[in-house]
């Protein structure tokens, strides 16, 4: 194994980003990172979606990474989201991102547009140009409108040898098969489904860029090394332990859900930038009732062991 695959596997948590009356709030992102080093991931993903990239400023974006740079303090592997729907802004967030101090980058396929193959191919070799930091490419279909196609992976693998990865956001672990068919087993793979982290590691995939992780890292962290130790029993019941968290993190749209259980665990606040909205009183209340039930099933799985 090379020492960059090696430093992509495992569990990377894709971090909220915490406001507070408008503004960043610094003081819980920086308990979140810690608690996430604490947690033993391997790696953080400052300024994705579950980030809110979409809604930050560049100032905000790069003080995000900058700052998840120096509380990491190499102890993980810090991947920035550097992605946009225009080629030109992507190549400046690499580049500020870079400046930064990431170890790594996630490029998200350009959303709204919807691209052709050869947009795709021209869009990230201009980004993998811009670089010589290892690329995750991001793939998905539902935000964006359109799918990286395995053979488009490939072509990409072989002219710039700093895409590396892609997060497969796509729904289906065939996708794994797919795109290691086509790619060669030096594609890294991260499942971009937090419930589809244990099939997909079945077939292939080196780990998962995780929105329950914000919530649960050490039960995440767990799970992807019990199945990397062959205990594939284990795996199977922390899986299911966390399934009903997995899906309550998607009652609403990505990131309310785990912002409000954040709230509710009184880790950081549930406030969003508009247009998204905090969810509904409804779904904070059902959240609270799966959070209650996965703590006792937590507690009892610990005791257990």
């Amino acid at each position: 194994m090379t020492d960059i695959a090696a430093r992509f596997q495992g569990v990377f948590t894709a971090l909220v980003t915490p406001f507070k009356d408008g503004a960043v709030d610094y003081a819980a992102f920086d308990r979140l990172v810690e608690r996430q080093i604490a947690a033993g991931v391997a790696g953080l993903v400052p300024v994705g979606t579950t980030g809110e990239a979409a809604t930050l400023s560049d100032e905000e974006a790069d003080a995000l990474i900058a700052r998840t740079v120096r509380l990491s303090a190499g102890r993980v592997l810090v991947m920035a989201g550097a992605g946009a729907n225009d080629t030109r802004k992507t190549l400046e967030k690499v580049r500020a991102a870079e400046r930064a101090g990431a170890d790594a980058l996630l490029l998200v396929t350009p959303y709204y547009n919807k691209p052709t193959q050869a947009g795709l191919i021209a869009h990230y070799s201009a980004a993998a140009g811009a670089t010589a930091l290892p690329i995750m490419l991001y793939s998905v279909p539902g935000r964006c409108g359109v799918e990286i196609a395995p053979e488009t992976c490939a072509t990409l693998m072989q002219r710039h040898s700093n895409i590396v990865a892609i997060k497969e956001a796509g729904g289906s672990s065939a996708r794994v098969t797919q795109l290691r068919q086509a790619c060669g087993d030096s594609l890294i793979v991260h499942s971009g489904d937090d419930g589809l982290t244990l099939p997909f590691l079945s077939v292939g995939a080196a780990g998962v860029t995780s929105v329950v992780a914000n919530i649960a890292p050490c039960e995440m962290v767990q799970l992807v090394d019990a199945f990397r130790a062959g205990d594939t029993a284990r795996a199977l019941l922390l899986h299911e332990m966390i399934a009903e968290l997995t899906e309550g993190m998607f009652i609403e749209s990505n990131p309310g859900p785990v912002k409000a259980a954040l709230a509710l665990s009184n880790l950081a606040g549930p406030e969003m930038r508009l247009p998204l909205v905090p969810v509904s009183d409804a779904n904070r209340e059902r959240l609270a009732a799966i959070l209650n039930r996965f703590g006792s099933a937590a507690s009892t799985f610990q005791e257990m062991r």
